[in-house]
Formats: C-alpha cells, sequence, structure tokens
C-alpha cells in the first residue's frame, strides 16, 4: 500500500524547503494537496518524484503535456507572491493541480486549458476535492481569458520561447507575470511587473521544464 502522505512529506522537505520555498503558505498547500489525483493512474506512484510528469501522451497532432516538478512550480508560485484577495489566471493548468495550490493562496482562480480531456480532468478531480474558488475554461492559451481579467498574477505552466502581449495586455497595474522563458538549460525563471502600463521584466532562478506549445518565437526571415 502505497503512504501517499509520507511521499508528500518527503517531497515538501527534499524538493520545496530545501530548495529556498519560504513562504509557509506555499509549503502547507502542498503539504496537504493530493498530487497522486492530478497524474494518470499508471503514475501515482510517482507523483512526488522530482520530475515532469507526462499528463497526455504525444500524438501526431499534439506534442505531450506534463504536471510540472513540484520544485520549479513552488518557486514561480513564490516569485509571484500570491495574496488572499487576488486573482490569478493560470495558464495551462492541465490537471489542475497547480490551480488548486493557487486556490489556497488566492480569492479566485481561472485555469485555462485548451484540451478539453483536460478540462474535464481538472473538473472532476477539483470538485472532488471541494474546491470550490477555481473556474476551468476552455480556451487558446495565448489568449488568455480577458472576460475573468484583469489577473493580479498570471502562471505560465511550462517554459515558453516568448510571452504574448495578450498575456500583459491582462495584467493590473501592479500586476504580476512569472513563467520560465528559454529551452533547456538555457531557461530561466523571468517575472514580469506591469507598473503605469509599462511590463518590466527581472530574471530570477535557473530552470528547466518542458516546452509549452504555441508559445514559440515566430520565425524570421534573413535575405
Amino acid at each position: 500500500m502505497v503512504d501517499y502522505a509520507e511521499l508528500r512529506r518527503g517531497m515538501v522537505d527534499s524538493q520545496v524547503r530545501a530548495n529556498d520555498v519560504t513562504d509557509l503558505r506555499i509549503v502547507a498547500a502542498m503539504m496537504e494537496m493530493p498530487r497522486e489525483r492530478f497524474v494518470p493512474a499508471n503514475l501515482k506512484s510517482l507523483a512526488y518524484i522530482d520530475e515532469d510528469l507526462v499528463i497526455r501522451a504525444a500524438t501526431a497532432q499534439q506534442p505531450a503535456r506534463y504536471l510540472i516538478e513540484p520544485m520549479v512550480l513552488a518557486k514561480l508560485i513564490q516569485l509571484a507572491d500570491v495574496q488572499a484577495d487576488e486573482i490569478v489566471l493560470d495558464v495551462a493548468a492541465g490537471t489542475g493541480y497547480s490551480a488548486a495550490v493557487l486556490a489556497r493562496l488566492s480569492q479566485q482562480v481561472v485555469a485555462l486549458e485548451d484540451d478539453a480531456e483536460l478540462v474535464a480532468a481538472a473538473n472532476g478531480v477539483l470538485s472532488e476535492l471541494a474546491i470550490t474558488n477555481v473556474a476551468v475554461l476552455k480556451g487558446p492559451l495565448t489568449a488568455g481569458w480577458a472576460a475573468e481579467g484583469p489577473y493580479d498574477v498570471i502562471l505560465l505552466n511550462g517554459a515558453v520561447d516568448v510571452v504574448p502581449q495578450a498575456l500583459f495586455d491582462q495584467l493590473k497595474d501592479g500586476g504580476r507575470l512569472v513563467a520560465v522563458v528559454g529551452r533547456g538549460g538555457a531557461a530561466h525563471a523571468v517575472i514580469y511587473t506591469k507598473v503605469g502600463g509599462a511590463v518590466s521584466e527581472r530574471v530570477v532562478f535557473n530552470a528547466s521544464v518542458p516546452t509549452l506549445p504555441g508559445f514559440e518565437a515566430p520565425q524570421r526571415f534573413t535575405f
């Protein structure tokens, strides 16, 4: 019998606390959230390892999608400094784990996903866990969800080449967007802050997570 509570405690102690995540609200949220509920059945025993886990296998039409590793997610959320009265847009929410953690820290989470099966999976587990301050919506990830904005915080679940202007447009004044920008070992966690309509950026730490499809840099033609 797998002791998921013990695995969860090990994840928090060895991956989250050990990597400078000092916000006790995040520690508590990840300690109580059953991550095994958010992964496919065949991966439940691996839910707490320090790796990205496949939540949608690759097909000929679409690339794989992942639940990003706990340490990177925790550090991104800490970087965003989510407050209890804030509204968060969780882009590429997958099966809903990141939204569930964010729900413990914020007033409302809009979890955006472009895959109908992932939307159904997220809605199912969030409902089972009685998490009521998350709305899971289906739409293009790069477009965000302006109808519920503007947002205090926007989180991107995966590495991107560029952040679309549409997402910056949906930030409140004083809002923060956190993302992993770049690929592989050259990627970094970046926080963008909007003040007076202008967006500034700050590179904070090295991070490597799977690339989020649809956020590729536009091709440049040379002559």
